[in-house]
Formats: structure tokens, C-alpha cells, sequence
């Protein structure tokens, strides 16, 4: 299989996922807690990989522009987040009357396309440097592509929008997801920009959003569960690397 297919494959995959978590919230057969696990694993695995493996990397093709254009991605997502965006939480139902107007639902989604978009771009990226590469950040992408998908359905749902449209909604996030692969397969040449962008975004989202909704849990399962996606990367990264 060549490495486009290949990319496009799990891109595919990743943007299933997003739909998957739109789906769920809808047919209300889930368990919050399943979800969590996700969330907590996947910040740690996420946060890892772009330490331990995209950053390094970032430096290694352009050791001069990639600090600035990792900062520039982090705080991009910063901007949406904070100033675009409705204040949403990963992987947790928003309920009627949290959104009183249908438009702060759309400016949530707006901000999720952003980073799903984000999303593609690095998964496209990795696999532009190494296969090992990509599968890691295809891993740390799946891992919170549920909860992203369940969370932008929620808010759908609770800001009065049909269940059709909150699946949509989560559809969309999908779609955005392999449109950022697309692109940055087309976009090959910019593979200079487009990790160290990605990294910083994939930096924002783990230490950002996903770990403090680990932090708000009580006891120390969800705790320990991040270790655990730390853990996982440094095995892999050390005895399985490619």
C-alpha cells in the first residue's frame, strides 16, 4: 500500500470517528465514563507524541522557522478558542439552556473545524516524514476523536438544532479532518510549515483542553490514565520504533 493511500485510509478513519461520537450522543447508548478514559489516555499519548516526537522532528526539517510557526499554531487555537468560540468541554454532554442562541453553537463548530482541520494536517505530516511517525499522530489524533465528535453533537442538541443536524454537525468535523489530509498531501512542499503548525496545535489541544478536563475529575484513575498514554509512546518510541 503506498504511504497516500495509506494516509488517506486513516484519515478516513479519523473522520469516522468524529461521526461515530456525533452518532452516539444522539442514539444516547453511552457511558460518560468510557468517554473520559479516552480523553485522559489520548492527552497523554497526545502530548507526548508532539514532545517527544513532533517537535524534535520540526526542528530537524526547519530549525530556524519551526519555533515560531509551533507558536504561531498554538496560539491560532488559542484565538479561536477564547475569543471565536463558545467555551465547550471535551467529551461532556452540554445541556438545554447552557447555549440560549443557535449562533454560539455554530461559532463551537466553527472552532472544532479549525482544529479538526489541524487534525488532517498533521496526520498528513507525520506520514510525509515516516510511517512510525504518522501512525503515532494518527493514534494521538483517533484517540480524542470521539469525545470531539459527542461534544459538538451535544451542543447542537442543547442549543435546539435536530438531531439530523447535531449528526451533521459531527460529520462536518470528519470531513474537516480529511480535508486537512488532502491538503497537506497536495501541499507536500510545505511540510516546513505544516508540522510545526500542526505540533503546535496538537500541543494546545493536550495541555490545554483535554488535561484540564482530566484535572476536574475526582480521585486519581483519570490521573494515572494519562501516565499511561505517556507510557505507551515512551514503549513504543523505545523498543518498537521503525
Amino acid at each position: 500500500m503506498s504511504p497516500l493511500t495509506l494516509t488517506i485510509i486513516l484519515g478516513l478513519t479519523a473522520a469516522l470517528a468524529d461521526g461515530l461520537g456525533g452518532l452516539i450522543i444522539i442514539q444516547r447508548h453511552w457511558e460518560r465514563r468510557y468517554l473520559r478514559y479516552f480523553i485522559a489516555v489520548g492527552s497523554g499519548f497526545m502530548l507526548a507524541t508532539a514532545l517527544v516526537e513532533m517537535l524534535p522532528e520540526s526542528l530537524r526539517i526547519a530549525p530556524q522557522r519551526a519555533p515560531a510557526f509551533l507558536l504561531i499554531g498554538y496560539f491560532l487555537t488559542h484565538f479561536f478558542e477564547h475569543t471565536v468560540t463558545t467555551h465547550f468541554h471535551f467529551g461532556e454532554e452540554t445541556h438545554e439552556g447552557e447555549f440560549m442562541h443557535s449562533h454560539r453553537s455554530y461559532s463551537v463548530l466553527l472552532g472544532l473545524i479549525v482544529h479538526t482541520f489541524f487534525d488532517g494536517i498533521a496526520i498528513a505530516s507525520g506520514f510525509l516524514i515516516s510511517n512510525w511517525l504518522g501512525w503515532l499522530i494518527f493514534i494521538a489524533v483517533f484517540l480524542h476523536k470521539v469525545p470531539e465528535g459527542f461534544t459538538v453533537g451535544s451542543v447542537m442538541l442543547a442549543s435546539g438544532r435536530s438531531r439530523r443536524s447535531a449528526f451533521i454537525s459531527s460529520a462536518i468535523l470528519g470531513g474537516s479532518t480529511l480535508l486537512g489530509v488532502l491538503t497537506m498531501r497536495v501541499l507536500a512542499p510545505m511540510l516546513q510549515i505544516g508540522l510545526p503548525l500542526s505540533a503546535g496545535v496538537t500541543l494546545y489541544v493536550a495541555a490545554s483542553d483535554l488535561i484540564p478536563e482530566v484535572n476536574k475529575e475526582p480521585g486519581i484513575r483519570m490521573a494515572l490514565l494519562v501516565f499511561v498514554g505517556v507510557a505507551v509512546l515512551l514503549v513504543l518510541d523505545r523498543w518498537f520504533r521503525v
